[in-house]
């Protein structure tokens, strides 16, 4: 079954070479196409894999050498197409995954939601109740109801969970991008990057020209990574690693109102 595959790649990246389309994006598709159709039937580290792959890689190895060109951009593109091979089938399921994860999230988002209904609505009604009592009493009680409608320390943390969200979906369109991902599994991850990072943004309008500055530089970094996926740009890697490092840039930001009020002593 090696052999087969050896000589199919090599047939296919003939065909290639013949009709002018021997390009790099054009070897890994072939390589991807031709080891995903086997990889499935054999265990991870097996000795009949491990052939396949070796096998996979010196055909394009072969057919490069001989047309005397240079050979690190091909030796690349077979090895990505091995691991997109390889891992096509696992990378279906971890789409699979994450999309009863998003729709997870929302049945959460959407409890957290009424959740709070409910507690704004017995607030409110033990605020009609205070109106009722002593003024001392009233004053206590509107005290303790504002205290927790205004809780400060539960919107940092909501906003810290969001900032963390979304530098977690940037990892994972990186190992998507870097491991053999599908284009639409990094896009995703770039999407729930998106959608936490405007979570995690505050509303204030006063926003230090600094802190701007970033979230612009990121805001174009997220831009420029979708722009790579929808062309299939080998520098796209790149570009994710940047995004990354732009967030995790930004989020290091260190304004006050994000710290918590202590109590005076």
């Amino acid at each position: 079954m090696s052999n087969n595959i050896k000589e199919k790649i090599q047939t296919d990246l003939q065909q290639a070479k013949e009709t002018g389309q021997l390009r790099s994006d054009r070897i890994r598709e072939i390589v991807k196409a031709a080891v995903s159709q086997v990889a499935s039937e054999f265990k991870a580290g097996s000795l009949e894999l491990r052939t396949i792959v070796k096998d996979a890689v010196s055909a394009v190895m072969e057919t490069a050498q001989e047309r005397g060109s240079e050979i690190k951009e091909e030796v690349t593109a077979s090895i990505e197409g091995v691991l997109e091979g390889v891992n096509s089938k696992r990378h279906e399921n971890i789409a699979k995954t994450q999309t009863e994860i998003k729709r997870l999230q929302s049945q959460l988002d959407s409890e957290e939601e009424l959740l709070q209904q409910d507690v704004d609505v017995i607030l409110s009604e033990i605020e009609e109740t205070g109106k009722e009592t002593s003024t001392s009493t009233k004053t206590v009680l509107d005290s303790v109801i504002n205290g927790i409608k205004d809780s400060e320390e539960a919107a940092i943390l909501k906003k810290r969970y969001a900032q963390l969200q979304a530098q977690l979906a940037i990892v994972r369109a990186n190992l998507a991008a870097r491991y053999g991902g599908r284009s639409e599994e990094v896009q995703n991850y770039l999407e729930d990057a998106k959608h936490w990072y405007n979570q995690a943004r505050p509303q204030a309008e006063n926003i230090a020209l600094q802190v701007e500055q970033k979230r612009s530089q990121f805001d174009e970094k997220l831009g420029e990574a979708g722009s790579a996926i929808a062309r299939k740009e080998r520098q796209l890697k790149q570009t994710l690693r940047e995004v990354l490092l732009a967030a995790a840039d930004l989020f290091k930001d260190k304004d006050h109102s994000d710290q918590p009020k202590l109590p005076p002593r």
